[in-house]
């Protein structure tokens, strides 16, 4: 009897075969891509890759020890890296907070908002909920 073979099944991965990466890229995504290519020095997309890859994984090892990335100018000036993707892998501890100082009649108001009824909605509010 003829043997029948499945096409749909995956052939064993070659050891000595790289695996293939392939992207769509939008045109101000791929000249972005040849500029920086060209301003590395890098002769393939496999090269830049790599040194994407090595680029992101400092970045993800050190924001889980709770370091932040930052560029400093040569007259001192500071700015932070803030990626909200690479944010998930920070520490709870390190990640960006915000103190709001609130004042006793302020925290006595938000109370009376919290604990009364919803207001009900405005005409304008609805006109535009329904476009």
């Amino acid at each position: 009897m003829p043997r029948v073979r499945n096409r749909t099944m995956k052939r064993p991965a070659n050891p000595l075969r790289k695996p293939k990466f392939q992207a769509d890229l939008a045109p101000v995504e791929d000249n972005t891509v040849r500029s920086l290519k060209q301003q590395l020095q890098l002769g393939s997309n496999s090269d830049f890759l790599s040194e994407a890859i090595a680029l992101f994984q400092w970045a993800v090892s050190e924001r889980k020890q709770g370091h932040r990335i930052l560029s400093e100018s040569a007259a001192g000036e500071k700015r932070v890296l803030v990626l909200p993707r690479l944010e998930r892998v920070a520490p709870e501890a390190a990640l960006p907070q915000v103190r709001i100082e609130w004042t006793e009649a302020e925290l006595e108001h938000l109370a009376q908002l919290a604990n009364s009824a919803p207001a009900k909605p405005t005409d304008a509010l609805v006109r535009a909920m329904r476009g």
